[in-house]
């Protein structure tokens, strides 16, 4: 019965197309070639009625079933966080590690601030460039 009703709705809605068309062009300028485009239109109208309805049953369809495995994996999730056990703390028996010890204080070196070069004079003080 509800493809009866489909059929009825699809060939009322051809007819209605093609007498459109041809109440458009007028009766004394009809010919076949109107009378065929009128038809083509109107099938074409229904081609593209019909396959927007048919994307969207494969659409919801396909939602459906995503929406489904997206709940039956919550579900899982949720399952499986439960039997989880808990963080357990443990105080550890080692004891403390030892500070580090102190470096060697800084001495400064001994005989001054400036090394004397081991070879030649210590200092040029004669007359010339100086630096």
């Amino acid at each position: 019965m509800r493809v009866s009703f489909l059929v009825y709705g699809v060939l009322y809605v051809v007819v209605e197309i093609v007498g459109a068309q041809i109440e458009a062009i007028g009766w004394p300028q009809l010919t076949a070639l109107d009378i065929a485009t009128a038809v083509a239109n109107a099938c074409l109208t229904v081609a593209v009625g019909i396959a927007v309805l048919v994307g969207a049953d494969v659409g919801g369809r396909r939602w459906h079933r995503s929406m489904l495995a997206w709940r039956e994996e919550r579900a899982r999730l949720t399952a499986e966080s439960w039997d989880e056990p808990g963080t357990i703390t443990v105080s550890s028996w080692r004891p403390e590690p030892l500070a580090l010890p102190a470096g060697r204080s800084f001495d400064p070196a001994p005989g001054g601030d400036y090394a004397v070069p081991s070879r030649g004079r210590p200092f040029p003080e004669g007359p010339g460039r100086l630096l």
